[in-house]
């Protein structure tokens, strides 16, 4: 079905210019992208902590090393030659892996609450899927949000992992499933609120460096990764492709090296972030076999975000998943004491790390679905 045409509707699609900065007149699609990030996730959750802001989304866009990336808007018909910010409607990210799975294509559209049945979200979408099928790109992968988990029943609809649930009725459910795409993974998102109780964490933090005992030591580096480690870290990310759950999400291993390490920390800086990262080295090899990080906004001190943490499946049993991720509190208590909250994600399925977070305080705050639809061989 192709989208209605220009002269039936009361908005047009275009590709987002990329400005240089964003004091750029080029700026207003980054800018107006951002408004309705925040606008569709304090629908969902009720705050836009979770929402990229304009500086989070031309430093994504400046990096493009490892994946090819682009930007369309939805526009008012009657905006200006070059629009606002507000007369951004809706919008259309696309991510297509050069690197490695490049049979992979990822799309996300989100629309203005206000702006929704006039057909745009379906034109952004087929725009993103024709690019993606005309590149090549095979398994088609996308998300939807969730502020909360429903109980089982008819009004659920679960993974096909057979862990974790999301609202049938919400608008993206109904909105990707109707387009073909079946929910193959829902991942828990949960709140830590700070500051832990110290007595809970002086006995958390006990028991993991008696289990870890003197095999391991932990690092602390704050918005950097020392060069002599860098490559040690990248095989670390090069795991989390392979060893964390993902149901039948057909994403293959993605190799980093020192190089992409330090293109991720350029890119995590470039946006104003912050960055915590705890490794756990095992002393006897001199190699990593841990590692959490912590990245959050510089100028927005209320809340953080647990990003990845991996064990390695070799240095299992020894409670360094514990170890790494009270080391990165300790830390980041010392050095940013207004954090009032930390947001993170896990996959339903994660047993072993869900424990290691509800251990910390951690509580249920709705989840993010991953959804997938192949379209050839």
């Amino acid at each position: 079905m192709s989208p209605p045409t220009e002269s039936t509707t009361t908005w047009r699609v275009l590709e987002a210019p990329h400005p240089p900065s964003l004091d750029s007149p080029d700026a207003w699609a980054y800018q107006g992208i951002a408004q309705v990030e925040a606008e569709v996730t304090t629908e969902i959750h009720g705050y836009d902590d979770l929402a990229d802001e304009a500086r989070d989304i031309l430093a994504g866009m400046d990096s493009q090393q490892y994946t090819t990336k682009q930007r369309f808007v939805a526009v008012r018909a009657d905006a200006p030659e070059t629009p606002r910010p507000q007369d951004v409607l809706g919008h259309l990210a696309l991510a297509l892996p050069t690197s490695s799975n490049t049979h992979l294509g990822e799309l996300s559209v989100q629309v203005r609450p206000a702006a929704r049945r006039q057909g745009l979200g379906t034109a952004l979408w087929e725009t993103g899927e024709k690019i993606l099928v005309d590149a090549g790109r095979t398994v088609l992968f996308t998300d939807t949000q969730h502020g909360a988990e429903p109980p089982p029943g008819p009004g659920a609809l679960e993974a096909r992992t057979g862990a974790g649930r999301v609202p049938a009725d919400d608008p993206g459910p109904r909105f990707v499933a109707r387009k073909g795409y079946a929910l193959e993974q829902v991942e828990r998102h949960s709140i830590l609120a700070l500051p832990v109780d110290p007595t809970l964490l002086d006995g958390l933090r006990t028991r993991a460096v008696q289990a870890a005992g003197p095999d391991y030591r932990t690092h602390v580096w704050e918005d950097d990764v020392p060069q002599a480690w860098r490559a040690q870290v990248g095989t670390l990310f090069t795991r989390m492709s392979t060893d964390a759950p993902l149901g039948d999400i057909d994403f293959r291993e993605d190799p980093w090296d020192a190089q992409r390490v330090g293109v991720w920390v350029d890119e995590l800086l470039g946006k104003g972030h912050g960055l915590l990262m705890t490794v756990a080295e095992h002393v006897p090899s001199g190699t990593l076999a841990a590692f959490s990080v912590l990245a959050y906004p510089e100028d927005r001190p209320a809340f953080a975000f647990q990003e990845d943490t991996l064990v390695l499946r070799e240095h299992r049993s020894h409670r360094l998943g514990m170890l790494v991720k009270v080391a990165n509190l300790d830390e980041l208590a010392l050095r940013r004491p207004a954090t009032a909250r930390i947001h993170t994600w896990n996959a339903e399925e994660n047993d072993h790390m869900l424990s290691i977070n509800i251990d910390l305080g951690f509580a249920p705050a709705g989840g993010y679905a991953g959804w997938q639809k192949r379209v050839g061989a």
